[in-house]
């Protein structure tokens, strides 16, 4: 049974395939309405979501299906202690689909070995949010017209913002491709994603701490806001939640032909008086992201119908029960009777990474 946890689970052919079936549902719609009939989307959302999840249930619906399932944990049997994987058993009786957000790092992964229909990841912790990029990539489509020669400002929260963990991946595999990484000190990528996606492929990229230093390079200004839920120290957010902020100044150093990107909702990060110029394509985003959401929903109904049977996502050089991972927002801490995985990086020096959150172990 296919699932989408991570935007790398899907190769640029059929990234490319979603956004060629997206467009022609956003020029066609009508030839749309019927192709889930009688299906059902079930959205368990663990943790708050407005675009999202809404985007989700408008997708289902206009694909002519119908949508259960709740908006956040305490309105469903994880109030009461239940397993992320006996929820995802229960729900596959009642559902065709899954659409899953959730505050632990590697819950929808768990869901999906669980589950005998298709589990959508639709975000994780501070890990991965697939279908935030795929709606990115529609929209930088859309707007720049191509995929590839582009420099990309990603600015704000890099260390806890998925959405900007899962567009590096997705972007490092198009040629061309060079990013700028706009961040105070605290908050810089974390060293796992260069490690995965930038320094084996030797893909150009530089850290600035200056948003007004970089915007005249820049073909797609991707903004993020720093989120508080993120922070265990609320000082610490209170100190970096105002440090970049785009005004109508700053896009005045930045190409004509530009695009400033943000998954929403923001805070302050991008001044209200910036909506009105050609170049802010946030909102046009989320509405790429409700044609996303059905090509991608098509895609694993049409293949869980030719393939039923459930198999979890294969991972290379594993062990299990030997390291055991100490990330307080990994699913592991919680999950019952979770197996402890861990993925071989660097076998050299015996460097670990845990197949959920990321959370790097050494092998002594």
């Amino acid at each position: 049974m296919r699932s989408l946890i991570d935007i790398l689970d899907l190769s640029t052919r059929e990234l490319d395939e979603l956004i060629s079936v997206a467009l022609d549902i956003a020029d066609h719609p009508e030839k749309y309405w019927d192709k889930c009939a009688h299906k059902k989307l079930a959205t368990l959302f663990f943790e708050p979501s407005t675009r999202t999840r809404l985007s989700f249930e408008a997708a289902m619906l206009e694909l002519g299906g119908s949508v259960l399932g709740f908006s956040e944990a305490n309105s469903s049997s994880a109030a009461k202690g239940e397993s992320v994987a006996d929820t995802a058993k229960t729900v596959s009786n009642y559902a065709d689909i899954i659409a899953m957000r959730h505050p632990k790092e590697g819950a929808p992964q768990v869901a999906a070995a669980a589950a005998t229909i298709p589990v959508i990841n639709a975000g994780d912790g501070g890990h991965f949010h697939p279908t935030q990029t795929l709606a990115d990539l529609l929209t930088i489509h859309r707007e720049m017209g191509r995929l590839n020669n582009l420099t990309i400002g990603l600015c704000g929260d890099l260390k806890y913002g998925r959405t900007v963990h899962s567009l590096i991946a997705a972007m490092s595999r198009y040629e061309g491709i060079r990013f700028v990484l706009i961040s105070p000190e605290e908050l810089k990528l974390p060293s796992y994603v260069r490690y995965n996606s930038l320094d084996p492929k030797g893909i150009p990229y530089t850290e600035v701490t200056s948003l007004e230093q970089a915007m005249p390079e820049l073909d797609v200004l991707y903004m993020t806001r720093i989120q508080r839920e993120r922070f265990d120290d609320p000082a610490e957010y209170d100190r970096l939640k105002n440090s970049y902020v785009l005004d109508t100044a700053k896009m005045a150093l930045a190409k004509e032909k530009m695009a400033v990107l943000h998954p929403l909702p923001r805070v302050n990060e991008i001044s209200v008086a910036v909506d009105d110029d050609p170049r802010a394509a946030y909102f046009r985003q989320t509405l790429n992201g409700k044609y996303m959401r059905m090509a991608l929903i098509l895609k694993l109904l049409e293949e869980a119908k030719a393939d039923p049977a459930r198999r979890e996502r294969e991972e290379a050089d594993v062990i299990e029960d030997v390291l055991y991972c100490e990330n307080p927002r990994c699913i592991s801490a919680t999950e019952q009777e979770l197996r402890h995985k861990f993925k071989c990086v660097n076998r050299e020096k015996k460097i670990y990474r845990c197949v959920y959150c990321e959370s790097k172990k050494t092998l002594m």
